[in-house]
């Protein structure tokens, strides 16, 4: 498959009387035949938001098949040249995307076709989708399940001076998060309470306490938790030919241990209060959870991430970011949120 894809790209890419140029004969190519007005190189010049149905290949679930948001793009080399050929870079990705798989793999072939169809003016290319993933999820103690959907972008670029292709996964999953100062401050209070309950009993029986404990005094203060978001990337091989993103996703869950629920019964809920109980989280701490997992899988030859507790405390969210710590690799960008 992969050797007759090399084939079906390569010669859509190589030759400018192709069926991409078929039935242009005598029309006008301004892009051509004409200089730009300013001239000056261009970091990338190309497509974004083209609408593509695409199948992607998990590590676990097999072949998936999803509705994607493509971005295709060029650099422009020739400070003289007008523009780019943008139908070449669609044919060639619609093309890609009906007869193949994505995976990083595939990536690199359409990678370098997309770099063939403008190796007069181009050096670098580059690929990003965007899409969801849904996995069903089951619940924490019944018998039910949902699903939950996961965002993920897959980027790949191509260097070809440098002969270098760079492939990066990006997948969001959302937890709960309970903060630990506010927790202590809780049990604080709730103990001064339960002293002032009792302050003219000289004796309690497990009973009196359970009994209290059961009460709505029991509940006097309550922990803030939020709903939080963690993102990471993770630099993969251009030669798997697979992309790791369930493996990916439940590590992220497992190192946070407090995921989202899709269907909840009552022992779900209460299941998730002793998880949140049990994993008290400042955003530091979160993130410090998922690097240390992701230190643990070789197979990411880097890495970033960043979390974001979407406070219910204050009108602001805390977030944290961290990174593989190679010099040069990846780092989490000071995005400001509108």
């Amino acid at each position: 498959m992969n050797d007759l894809m090399d084939i079906s790209l390569s010669k859509i890419a190589s030759s400018n009387q192709s069926s991409i140029e078929t039935g242009n004969e005598g029309l006008p190519d301004v892009a051509a035949t004409e200089k730009a007005q300013i001239s000056g190189t261009l970091d990338w010049v190309g497509m974004s938001g083209i609408a593509l149905p695409i199948r992607i290949r998990d590590q676990y679930q097999g072949d998936l098949r999803c509705e994607s948001r493509v971005q295709t793009c060029v650099s422009l080399d020739l400070p003289e040249t007008k523009g780019i050929h943008m139908s070449r870079l669609y044919l060639l990705l619609e093309q890609f995307c009906t007869e193949n798989v994505l995976q990083p793999k595939a990536l690199t072939t359409l990678l370098n076709a997309q770099q063939i169809s403008h190796s007069e003016m181009s050096a670098e290319t580059g690929l990003q989708f965007g899409f969801d993933v849904f996995l069903q999820r089951p619940a924490l103690k019944s018998k039910t399940s949902g699903w939950k959907a996961y965002p993920v972008t897959l980027k790949a670029l191509l260097n070809a001076d440098q002969d270098k292709v760079q492939v990066e996964l990006s997948v969001t999953a959302s937890y709960s998060s309970t903060c630990p100062c506010s927790a202590s401050l809780s049990r604080q209070l709730t103990e001064q309470a339960m002293q002032k309950a009792f302050s003219n009993q000289a004796v309690l029986t497990k009973e009196d306490v359970s009994a209290w404990l059961l009460s709505e005094q029991g509940s006097f203060a309550t922990p803030h938790s939020q709903r939080s978001l963690a993102s990471v990337t993770v630099r993969l091989d251009d030669q798997l030919s697979f992309l790791p993103i369930t493996s990916l996703i439940d590590q992220i869950e497992n190192a946070l241990a407090t995921p989202v629920q899709t269907a909840v019964k009552r022992q779900d809920e209460q299941e998730f209060a002793r998880l949140n109980g049990h994993n008290l989280m400042f955003c530091e701490d979160a993130a410090r959870r998922i690097r240390k997992s992701l230190l643990q899988q070789p197979e990411y030859l880097d890495f970033c991430l960043k979390v974001e507790h979407q406070e219910s405390l204050h009108a602001h969210d805390a977030i944290a970011m961290a990174s593989k710590g190679i010099s040069g690799g990846l780092k989490s960008e000071l995005n400001m949120k509108n």
